[in-house]
């Protein structure tokens, strides 16, 4: 008692006679948890595993950003529940900032965890929704009624088999129906949206790969696509400020950019039959810094729309549709990559780079997804290397550009690569002209070149290569009569042209024929089409043309003279529009405009095979008199349209001739009785006599 006493007096006067209201300085308490994320589909492992997991998890966490970690409670930012000694199978995150959540949101949705776990991740108050939500409650929602899409194939299904183009000119997007023979045909002018006061394109218009989907390009809004036979609206995808589409080869997914530097959305893809907006890029990579002289690098897709890549700095980002994430989450490896290209049937990269202290410049090639080096070819002294893919994807052909120790002469060689041989061979074409164009035959072994002694140099060569040369066969015992043709894979010469005034190489998509031309604005508009079998050969001239684009048919070639639609070139007014040439050379028919800005063809895939297409070719005289018929008819058709109005207004005059004649024949009575009984239209009232009359035409008088 005695101690309680002493301590009571030795405190007493230390406390204070203020009332207690303590108001502690606590940080704000968040109850938003928009930091917090719940990911599902998670392995459920025993507690002895349960490090191993947790590991796996942060490390994939922090890859999307810092997670919301805090020392003093020793929380790590993953909370992995556990019931009897086991994981439940989700997790709930916290990050420090709301944009890595909803990054991870997006990122880690359907990854693959592992073979057997794609995980499903959703924002906490989403969760916290779907918690208090009573299964009693749930109703079905009602499908929206079901709503026929266009037929986006119905063109093809043209009784004449014709082909279709859209030109720009003016404030009009008209698309036009030609059959290579005669005058284009108005198939739509956008008629129904003139009604509606909407203009259905303000800049330019794309066809997608296979012809299915017109796009139609509008800045302020995006772009919207059109399809079927009434070209209905079809898609509409949100790209404010767009000027560029990409449409990947099978119509499956489209990329729209709208060239914006500082835009962190400037380019972005999305998913043609949903709509849905997969990722969203900015124009230059992370790893790039923009240069106002160098173009931004652009993405390009895969044959089968499995890909879509994009050169970095000494690397290719490969990102896998429609995920949109990095292939096997890293970048592909190309150390001083210039640049690559796909090939058009196969996932294979081609790229080059050039020299790099004591590494020689390169053209390589890559398997995709395997990563998986086919071929690489060293060169040597090199300023540029331009790539060129035959259509088919068997041939790749580099143009290289070789400069001598002084680096003040330039030469060329040319790389061409067989890529569907083992081991890929590699053949050197020694030119020791200046080669300023090259150009392979869409579906065949051929291919041709312009060099000349200068780049400068008003006449030049074209010189034709076959990649195949046909030899003969070794005989076989007892063989009688001349040995057998066959092919084997060796480089040829086939022919050169001596003296040409053309710069551009155009081959029908048919083969067989190219056109030699000579374009831009100081060229000649000169136009040569060559047959390579038959060296057969039609000059024609095109003044000022500016572009050559051949129908997929190969049957009709079209000449343009067309203007950028941002202004300028006005002193093409009296020369813009276009001229429809057959691939003879015979000219179909010609358009001009004030203002001219856009030709372009309606694509289409070849809906036979190889094999079929030489069968029809070997029988073709089968079908002759079906297609000689076929012609008769529509050229009877063609000429009934023409006099249409002609006919109608005989028809009105016969018409209106019998109703005379009625009227007459009904007053024939109050007539006859009106002139005493004469009838003038009787036959006996008439004397009928015959006179000859002979007219000499002509004489001639001989000398005997």
């Amino acid at each position: 008692m005695e101690e309680l006493e002493a301590e009571a007096a030795e405190l007493d006067g230390y406390f204070s006679d203020a009332d207690l209201d303590p108001q502690p300085n606590y940080p704000p308490l968040d109850e938003s948890f928009e930091r917090a994320v719940v990911i599902t589909n998670l392995p459920k492992v025993p507690e002895s595993k349960l490090e191993k997991l947790t590991k796996v998890i942060m490390k994939l966490l922090n890859r999307i950003g810092k997670l919301a970690v805090n020392e003093e409670t020793g929380f790590t930012g993953l909370f992995l529940p556990t019931k009897d000694s086991k994981t439940l199978g989700f997790a709930i995150v916290e990050y420090e900032t709301v944009e890595e959540a909803k990054n991870a949101v997006d990122v880690l949705q359907d990854y693959s965890f592992d073979k057997n776990h794609a995980l499903s991740i959703i924002p906490y108050q989403r969760a916290q929704y779907l918690q208090d939500v009573s299964v009693e409650k749930f109703e079905a929602p009602q499908a929206p009624p079901f709503a026929e899409k266009p037929n986006v194939t119905s063109w093809l299904e043209d009784p004449s088999q014709r082909d279709s183009f859209v030109v720009r000119h003016g404030k009009e997007t008209v698309i036009f129906w030609s059959d290579g023979k005669s005058q284009p045909q108005l198939d739509y002018s956008g008629e129904r949206e003139k009604e509606q006061g909407i203009t259905w394109c303000d800049y330019y218009c794309h066809w997608s790969p296979k012809g299915s989907y017109l796009a139609t390009l509008v800045p302020s809004k995006g772009v919207i696509l059109w399809s079927g036979k009434d070209y209905q609206k079809t898609a509409r995808f949100a790209a404010p400020g767009v000027d560029l589409v990409l449409f990947s080869p099978q119509e499956n997914y489209l990329l729209t950019n709208n060239n914006k530097r500082n835009d962190p959305a400037a380019i972005k893809i999305f998913h043609i039959a949903t709509g849905r907006l997969l990722r969203a890029f900015g124009l230059f990579p992370k790893d790039v810094e923009p240069d106002g002289n160098i173009p931004p690098p652009q993405f390009q897709w895969s044959h089968d729309d499995k890909y879509v890549a994009r050169m970095g700095k000494s690397l290719i980002s490969i990102f896998e549709t429609p995920s949109m994430r990095l292939l096997e989450k890293r970048s592909l490896a190309a150390d001083g990559i210039n640049e690559f290209s796909w090939s058009p049937s196969a996932n294979v990269l081609a790229y080059w780079a050039p020299e790099v202290k004591n590494s020689p410049a390169h053209v390589d090639l890559i398997e995709i997804p395997s990563r998986k080096k086919l071929r690489q070819k060293n060169l040597f002294n090199v300023t540029k290397v331009s790539m060129v893919w035959q259509e088919s994807g068997d041939y790749l052909g580099c143009k290289v550009t070789r400069h001598t120790k002084s680096k003040k002469t330039l030469y060329n060689n040319i790389e061409l690569f067989r890529l569907n041989e083992p081991g890929v061979p590699v053949e050197m074409l020694d030119v020791k002209d200046a080669v300023m164009a090259l150009a392979f035959e869409h579906k065949g072994s051929r291919f041709a070149m312009i060099h000349a002694e200068s780049p400068s140099s008003a006449k030049c060569k074209v010189s034709f290569y076959d990649m195949r040369k046909k030899v003969d066969a070794q005989k076989k015992k007892g063989q009688k009569g001349p040995p057998q043709k066959q092919w084997v894979n060796e480089l040829n010469l086939i022919r050169t042209l001596d003296g040409k005034q053309c710069n551009c190489l155009f081959w029908s998509p048919a083969g067989q024929t190219i056109i030699l031309a000579s374009l831009g604005e100081n060229a000649s508009g000169t136009l040569e089409f060559y047959d390579v079998e038959t060296e057969s050969l039609a000059i024609k001239e095109h003044y000022r043309a500016n572009g050559v684009l051949w129908d997929p048919s190969g049957r009709t070639v079209a000449t343009v003279v067309s203007q950028p639609i941002g202004g300028g070139h006005f002193k093409y007014a009296m020369d813009n529009g276009y001229v429809l040439w057959t691939f003879l050379g015979k000219q179909v028919h010609s358009s001009s405009f004030e203002s001219f800005y856009q030709f372009l063809w309606r694509p289409r895939e070849s809906l036979l095979s190889p094999g079929e297409i030489k069968k029809v070719r070997k029988n073709l005289k089968q079908y002759e008199r079906q297609f000689d018929m076929q012609d008769k008819e529509r050229l009877r058709a063609l000429k009934m349209e023409e006099t249409k109005g002609k006919r109608a207004q005989r028809t009105r005059y016969r018409d209106l001739v019998a109703r005379l004649r009625a009227i007459r024949e009904r007053q024939k009575d109050e007539r006859i009785g009106l002139m005493n009984g004469y009838d003038s239209d009787g036959e006996g009232n008439y004397i009928e006599r015959e006179v000859t009359i002979e007219t000499i035409l002509s004489s001639k008088e001989e000398v005997i």
